[in-house]
This record gives structure tokens, C-alpha cells and sequence, in this order.
């Protein structure tokens, strides 16, 4: 039986692993690392191995069929698995682009199909190889692209609604949820269900790279001129006399004077490392690396020691001075992943 399985294993395994190769090759800014995409396929094994039991649980309490069960229940108890890794990564600002939310979904999809389909192919060892292929190809592209669709809908919206959190996730995971239902309710008639996977999801994944890259291009472009201007007025005479150094220096009726000091100095901390970001995601684009160096580590170090003097009240108090949009957040992690 252990033989039957490693022989088809490969058949039933390949078809995601194929996919998810293809995202990161076409990711022009390399934004999500090797190690990185390795953790969320594991983590997404783990879901699986935690949806087995709770499925099971579930199963024997809510007493209807299988079928129904499969349509309407496992879908919600699944794809909520998932997406609480993905809650955590937008969350602290990890994901931050709409290309690595699709790669970083489809990872955890392609972890989570990939523990699922091993157990599938040793429960049912004399399976017949079409049957392998089809589920490789359907089922296991499937839980990616609902993933990676629930990631893409969260990023999208979390960068309108940056505080909100019902209204960030909930609809992503709605349409993830209702994809996994829709390919469920076709799952006795596989070839139709795997077919209508296979020419829906390449476009959409197509459309999102496109969009993705085009908006981040634009973005640096804003963004690095605004940085530059910032830091050539904080280092000037002339910060203290323009809105920003006014604004400053008005927050010392609600704050100790040492503060506001370090309010400063984070502003300014918090601009030149944007600025080492951007230059970073640039290099990426161009084929070349970006180690960081000790310099820059240390001003992360700094930073993190700013925040916590400065605290949570003093960094939402410092937003009409500060970029603080879920893209600005975002681009300070990527200097240190």
C-alpha cells in the first residue's frame, strides 16, 4: 500500500506545487522570500491536520449527511483555518501587496491540499490514476486559489480600511468560502469541477499580478519623491515653521516634552528607513540582492524602542504627520524578512 501511495503521490502532489512555483517566478519584485513561502506551506499543513479533527467533531454533533456536510459546513470550518493565518499576516503588516497576498494564500492553500490529498491517496490506495490526476489538478488548486482569493479581497480592502476588521476579512472569506461550496457541489461530476477551476483561476491570478505590480510601481514613484522632500524639511531650519513641526509642537499640551522628542526623532527614523525600503523593493525588481546592514539593523532596533516610548496613543496622534497606510506599514517589514 506505502508503495501504491509514493506512486502516485507525484501525480496527485505535482499540479499545486507547479502553480505556486509559477506565482513566485512572475513576482518582478520578489517580495516574498523562499523560506517564507516554505513556513506558509507548512502552516498550511498544519490547518489541514487541525480540519480533520474538527471536521470529524463536527460531523458526529450536527448529525446530517455527508454530502451536505462537504457543501455547506467543511467549507466555513476550512477556509476559516486558513484565513486565520492569513488575519495574522495582514495584521502586523506582512502582507502588504496584492502579488505576495496571492502567494502567500496560495501557499497556505497549496500546504493545506497537499496534506489533504496524502491522506486521501492512503485511505483509497486502489484508487485509479484518472481519478489521482483530476483531484490534483481540482481540489488541490482549488483550496489555493480560495486562499489566495480571501488573501487578495483582505489586502484590498485593508488598505481603505486599515482599522476595521469585520469589514477587511469578512468578504474575502466569503468568497472563498462560496468558491469551495461551489466546487463541492460539483464534486460528482470531478472533470467539470476541476475544468472550471483550471479556466478560472489563471486570469483572475494574471489580472492580480498585473494590477499588483502597476499599482506598487506607482506608489513607489509618489511615495519616494514625498519621502525625500519629508527628510530634507526635518533636517532644515524651516521643519519647525511648516504644519508638520507646528503640528509637533502642538501635541506638548498632551504630551511630556521627551515625548515629543521622540516623536521627532521617530518621524525621521521612520522616513529614512521608508526610503531604504523602497530602494530595497527596487533592487529586487532588478535581479539583485539587498542584504541589510548592521546600520540599518540598528535603526530598526531603534525604532521599536521609539514605539514603545512613544506608545500606541502617541503613534495614532502622530498619523496626520506620519504615512501610516497599511503599504507604509508593510514596507518597514520588508527589510527585515
Amino acid at each position: 500500500m506505502i508503495l501504491q501511495v509514493l506512486t502516485k503521490a507525484p501525480v496527485a502532489l505535482l499540479p499545486v506545487l507547479v502553480f505556486l512555483v509559477a506565482l513566485v517566478y512572475f513576482d518582478s519584485f520578489k517580495l516574498v522570500r523562499l523560506r517564507s513561502v516554505l513556513l506558509a506551506i507548512a502552516v498550511g499543513g498544519a490547518a489541514a491536520g487541525a480540519s480533520y479533527f474538527l471536521n470529524g467533531f463536527a460531523l458526529e454533533r450536527l448529525q446530517v449527511e455527508f454530502t451536505a456536510y462537504s457543501r455547506y459546513v467543511s467549507p466555513w470550518i476550512e477556509e476559516l483555518l486558513k484565513a486565520a493565518i492569513l488575519i495574522y499576516l495582514v495584521r502586523t503588516r506582512r502582507i502588504g501587496m496584492l502579488v505576495d497576498a496571492a502567494i502567500f494564500g496560495f501557499a497556505i492553500g497549496a500546504g493545506f491540499s497537499l496534506v489533504e490529498n496524502l491522506y486521501y491517496l492512503a485511505s483509497r490506495p486502489d484508487a485509479r490514476i484518472g481519478i489521482e490526476v483530476i483531484r490534483g489538478f481540482g481540489t488541490a488548486i482549488m483550496h489555493g486559489g480560495a486562499t489566495a482569493i480571501f488573501a487578495i479581497v483582505s489586502v484590498a480592502l485593508a488598505e481603505k480600511r486599515p482599522d476595521a476588521i469585520l469589514g477587511v476579512f469578512l468578504p474575502g472569506l466569503v468568497a472563498a468560502v462560496t468558491l469551495h461550496s461551489a466546487y463541492n457541489h460539483l464534486l460528482a461530476r470531478p472533470v467539470v469541477a476541476t475544468l472550471a477551476i483550471l479556466v478560472a483561476l489563471p486570469p483572475i491570478m494574471h489580472l492580480v499580478f498585473q494590477r499588483s505590480e502597476q499599482s506598487l510601481r506607482d506608489w513607489l514613484d509618489s511615495d519616494l519623491d514625498s519621502d525625500i522632500e519629508l527628510l530634507e524639511l526635518i533636517n532644515s531650519d524651516e521643519f519647525s515653521d511648516s504644519h508638520a513641526g507646528q503640528y509637533l509642537h502642538s501635541l506638548r499640551e498632551r504630551f511630556r516634552g521627551e515625548v515629543v522628542a521622540d516623536m521627532l526623532c521617530y518621524l525621521r527614523l521612520h522616513v529614512e528607513l521608508a526610503l531604504r525600503a523602497k530602494g530595497v523593493i527596487l533592487m529586487r525588481e532588478s535581479g539583485l540582492e539587498a542584504p541589510i546592514d548592521d546600520e540599518t539593523r540598528e535603526k530598526l532596533k531603534e525604532m521599536q524602542y521609539l514605539e514603545r516610548s512613544i506608545g500606541r496613543t502617541g503613534q495614532l496622534a502622530m498619523r496626520p504627520v506620519l504615512q501610516m497606510s497599511s503599504k507604509d506599514l508593510w514596507q518597514i517589514y520588508v527589510l527585515g524578512s
